[in-house]
């Protein structure tokens, strides 16, 4: 198949760390049959090259914190026949979204000499409050495997098969001594969703709850079992929910029950 008859790829960042755009690089081996199945057109983390669109895939990392940003997720989401979001602040806002509990103006002041230079939103909101989405894949950052296997869905035009179950079944996968059971160590656990492998269960540590809330999470029966089983008090109970994924609903209805 020559190039021009591939699928063409975009992967575009707004407001993030790059993280996520790094786990498709980090795909190492499997990047070769990537790149032999999808022309590359617009990936500024990896090639100079700078195509125009329409793409047949485009990948979208960050969330929108500016009237620029706004405008330019529009253009893009006309240009793509697909839109997937990847990562916690293309999915919910990420760690940036925390200036949704607050006055933005107050951390201006704080950080930048002359703040009146920043053109900024008062909220960091996820791409899907602006375009539609065909696809959100999770975590902070996205697991590669996932990312690999919502690629080869959408090019072969099937529904992505992502796990929608709570961390917990990985840590029982893994064989992962339950840390809140047997150590009394909050977690986050059975509210999220699994993507990691159980990573930091299995060091021993809580889930922080990088993939976002699993479908129809009872956070309310969790944030009760913190308070009155392991004894937090309500502060650690609300940071413990305004994280990563602090804006993605169920955890942000949950941490302003505890301000």
């Amino acid at each position: 198949m020559s190039a021009r008859e591939k699928p063409r790829l975009g992967v575009f960042k707004f407001s993030s760390c790059d993280g996520c755009q790094l786990s498709l690089l980090d795909c190492e081996l499997e990047l070769l049959a990537v790149t032999d199945a999808v022309e590359i057109a617009y990936f500024l983390e990896a090639t100079r090259k700078d195509m125009k669109g329409p793409f047949d895939v485009v990948l979208v990392e960050g969330s929108i914190t500016t009237p620029h940003e706004a405008e330019l997720i529009r253009q893009i989401r006309k240009s793509a026949k697909v839109l997937i979001t990847i990562g916690a602040c293309a999915t919910s806002g990420g760690i940036q979204a925390l200036r949704n509990f607050a006055d933005v103006n107050g951390f201006l002041d704080i950080v930048y000499a002359r703040p009146d230079y920043i053109e900024t939103l008062d909220t960091a909101t996820p791409i899907a409050d602006h375009v539609q989405v065909d696809f959100e894949l999770r975590g902070c950052p996205i697991n590669k495997y996932q990312l690999l296997e919502v690629l080869n869905a959408f090019l072969n035009h099937r529904k992505p098969n992502i796990p929608n179950y709570a961390e917990c079944i990985e840590c029982k996968q893994r064989g992962t001594v339950c840390v809140m059971v047997a150590k009394g160590v909050a977690c986050l656990g059975p509210v999220t969703q699994a993507g990691c492998g159980g990573l930091c269960p299995a060091s021993h540590r809580g889930c922080f709850g990088c993939f976002g809330p699993m479908e129809s999470p009872n956070t309310t029966a969790l944030a009760d079992r913190f308070l009155n089983e392991l004894g937090q008090d309500k502060g650690t109970v609300l940071r413990a929910f305004r994280s990563f994924n602090a804006n993605a609903p169920a955890f942000r209805e949950e941490s302003l029950k505890h301000e």
